[in-house]
């Protein structure tokens, strides 16, 4: 089962970088560029380890942590910094992260202590079924089901709606969806995710007693009951 990582950095090089890295790996990856758009994707405990740079934009790297775990979100954090002094290492550690490492670093030793973080944090997930109301999407056998009714998907609808469910009833931006989904880090000035979008609610919501996929004007959608 591939393990979903955040990846919180504003250097656009080391951010791709680990993302390559790690989807070379198996793992799905989504970045973010600064700390209040990360603090927001985290939010969602969706999320099976955060790598969290420590010096970002609009909210630094240790407000964020702070405000992860004051939210009692238990996801499996490692900052990176080039900020490397024990006391540096320590206050990191105490603020709530589950390890500290150091610019430069080399990805062997990165992905090393990110599978370590995940098992210590027994994130291995036997679950392989997302659910939201009577919707289904099981995993394992990439079948989707709205009550009794079998909805047949496209790879690409089949990801989108992974991601929606993954995010349930959070409002998820164009941006997060070109990058979580589209592996694109720019907007190709496209209406592929209108498109998507649209064939994706008529299936599993034109036959449905009450929708589930809502669109939030001048904000992105949103996948929910309410």
């Amino acid at each position: 089962m591939s393990y979903k990582i955040l990846v919180i950095e504003d250097d656009h090089k080391t951010s791709d970088y680990i993302a390559k890295g790690l989807g070379e790996e198996g793992y799905t990856v989504d970045q973010s560029t600064n700390g209040q758009d990360g603090l927001f994707m985290a939010s969602g405990g969706a999320y099976d380890a955060i790598v969290l740079d420590r010096m970002l934009p609009k909210m630094d790297g240790m407000a964020v942590l702070k405000a992860v775990r004051a939210a009692d979100i238990n996801t499996p954090v490692i900052i990176l910094s080039a900020l490397g002094t024990a006391d540096d290492r320590v206050e990191g550690l105490l603020a709530g992260s589950d390890d500290y490492l150091t610019k430069p670093f080399a990805f062997a030793e990165l992905l090393a202590r990110l599978m370590l973080m995940i098992r210590k944090g027994g994130a291995e997930k036997t679950e392989t079924i997302l659910e939201c109301g009577d919707l289904k999407l099981d995993l394992l056998s990439r079948k989707v089901r709205r009550g009794d009714h079998e909805i047949e998907l496209q790879p690409r609808e089949f990801r989108l709606l992974e991601y929606l469910m993954r995010h349930e009833d959070q409002v998820v931006t164009r941006t997060m969806l070109l990058e979580g989904v589209w592996d694109y880090h720019f907007d190709p000035g496209t209406n592929v995710i209108d498109v998507h979008i649209s064939r994706l609610r008529r299936k599993i919501d034109d036959q449905a007693d009450f929708k589930l996929l809502h669109t939030v004007r001048g904000a992105g959608y949103r996948l929910g009951t309410n």
